[in-house]
């Protein structure tokens, strides 16, 4: 999996991995500081920073229709942030702004694959997971500890899921494809994202959901859906 692999590819691979860490602290510290909806669309912000540097990182020419979709994706973005109201004050702001700071750790880690072209998704995977590990395992030790033990069968369930589908699997897939797609397309891509939260909070976790939010939702998916369409 790993034969041939360059030495600068190793350590490309290993910052992104310490990147993808301490981007999951700053993310999962904004949930405790703003809703589910605030937190996740303010940490997609990523997509904004990966389309702004992949002219000057990846030397990626922005088309026009890029641009159009990008514009009407920031302001359906927009649209859901202000819609969402949940907020806290200061807190609310606190939670905003960590969720910003992983968005800038998210796009480093875009940025990093889309340079490394040399290996598969699967080992990709591996060699980030295991410097994020060696990032996440102080955090959590001085945090909370780890209380595994104390875990009923739902909990040790709901945690494999998590971790082998919605992570190792989820990761695998995404990896694999940051190759084959231009920083632009990821960015577009991305955006649904924020919107499958919007919707995970709105009927699984009975957040109230505004009109405004519903379309910002409609345009951030309807700009993703046109950039595929003139693509092709």
């Amino acid at each position: 999996m790993f034969h041939g692999i360059k030495n600068k590819t190793l350590i490309l691979l290993f910052l992104s991995g310490a990147a993808m860490g301490f981007n999951w602290i700053l993310l999962f510290e904004a949930y405790n500081y703003t809703s589910l909806t605030a937190a996740t669309l303010s940490y997609y912000f990523a997509p904004t920073i990966v389309l702004l540097s992949s002219p000057i990182v990846m030397k990626e020419k922005l088309k026009k229709t890029g641009v159009l979709c990008f514009l009407l994706s920031s302001i359906g973005l927009v649209m859901v942030i202000a819609g969402g109201g949940g907020g806290r004050g200061s807190d609310d702001l606190k939670g905003i702004f960590l969720g910003l700071g992983a968005a800038v750790l998210y796009a480093t880690v875009i940025l990093i694959n889309k340079k490394i072209g040399e290996i598969d998704g699967i080992g990709r995977t591996f060699l980030q997971f295991i410097s994020a590990i060696i990032v996440l395992t102080p955090y959590v030790s001085l945090k909370s500890g780890f209380n595994l033990i104390g875990l009923d069968p739902k909990g040790w369930l709901s945690l494999l899921v998590l971790g082998i589908v919605h992570t190792g699997i989820t990761y695998s897939v995404y990896f694999s494809s940051l190759p084959h797609l231009k920083g632009s397309e990821i960015s577009l891509l991305s955006y649904i994202d924020p919107l499958t939260a919007m919707l995970i909070s709105a009927f699984v976790l009975s957040e109230p959901t505004t009109l405004l939010q519903i379309a910002g939702g409609v345009l951030i998916l309807g700009s993703t859906l046109f950039s595929e369409l003139t693509k092709k």
